[in-house]
């Protein structure tokens, strides 16, 4: 048989993208396993995403990441959805089937919530507050509340965008969910046992930005969670931690969903120890 040069190709589709490292740490897996396959990361703007997903069919991708702005957007695209995605109304990864449809997961919860159980935090019976509610936030409180926990405080600015996913989580599993609107500096609420950022604030370049929060309602014991994972070591969590919470930063969930979308493209079990030493390696 003579040899194939052509690679199978997935990547991530977002705005910004420099500082995403899910390429090198997914080719890691490829490498390890000897698949001829390559991650594309791949710049597409706000408004491109219709030219991109062609693209992405005529070039027989094998599947690709959503990451922001087009994790909501990206839904007029898929001929299927799994259930999990369809109740959290946003996708980050989809798998090109051979038959041509377009089928839309979300691992983002899931990885998020692999990355608790890592650390080992439980979800059972407590107490979330969640900063944000875009499409990690979505999939992320919904991941949560089907694994546990009693109760789930939604703090957003947009007060629509933050009411639909209370009701999503009130509708759909066995939490409470209540909304707190996110005017000037947000409270943590009293109770919480697990505080997120699941903003992209302090995102890489922007690695000095902090959300406006009151620190002060952190305290020992809880637990602090942030979805940035370039850099690591964000100001949320630097705050949090000087004020004795335990602090899960989001290598773990970026790695864990890495593993889940690489099972979903190739059919194969991820190599995570591998996979996940590579990310540490971009940020020694």
């Amino acid at each position: 048989m003579s040899k194939n040069y052509r690679h199978e190709l997935v990547g991530c589709m977002g705005d910004p993208v420099d500082g995403n490292p899910t390429g090198a740490m997914t080719e890691a897996g490829f490498a390890h396993a000897g698949l001829n396959w390559r991650y594309l990361t791949l710049k597409v703007e706000a408004g491109a995403l219709d030219d991109a997903v062609a693209g992405a069919k005529a070039f027989n991708m094998r599947g690709f990441n959503l990451t922001m702005p087009h994790k909501i957007d990206v839904l007029k695209h898929l001929d299927a959805l799994s259930d999990a995605a369809r109740v959290i109304g946003a996708v980050n990864t989809v798998v090109c089937r051979a038959d041509g449809t377009l089928f839309g997961e979300n691992t983002d919860g899931k990885g998020f919530v692999q990355s608790l159980r890592d650390a080992g935090v439980a979800l059972e019976g407590k107490s979330v507050a969640i900063l944000g509610a875009g499409g990690a936030a979505r999939s992320i409180g919904v991941e949560c509340a089907l694994a546990g926990a009693r109760t789930i405080a939604v703090i957003n600015r947009n007060a629509a965008r933050g009411a639909a996913l209370v009701d999503t989580i009130n509708t759909h599993t066995g939490a409470k969910a209540g909304f707190i609107p996110w005017t000037g500096t947000a409270k943590v609420p009293e109770g919480t046992d697990i505080f997120i950022n699941a903003t992209c604030v302090g995102l890489f370049p922007d690695v000095d930005a902090c959300p406006d929060v009151d620190f002060d309602g952190v305290r020992p014991g809880m637990v602090a969670c942030d979805v940035v994972f370039n850099p690591a070591e964000t100001p949320f969590l630097k705050n949090a931690a000087a004020r004795g919470a335990k602090c899960v930063d989001g290598l773990g969930m970026l790695v864990n969903q890495g593993c889940i979308n690489y099972g979903l493209w190739t059919g194969q079990p991820a190599p995570r120890d591998v996979m996940y030493d590579a990310l540490k390696r971009e940020f020694e």
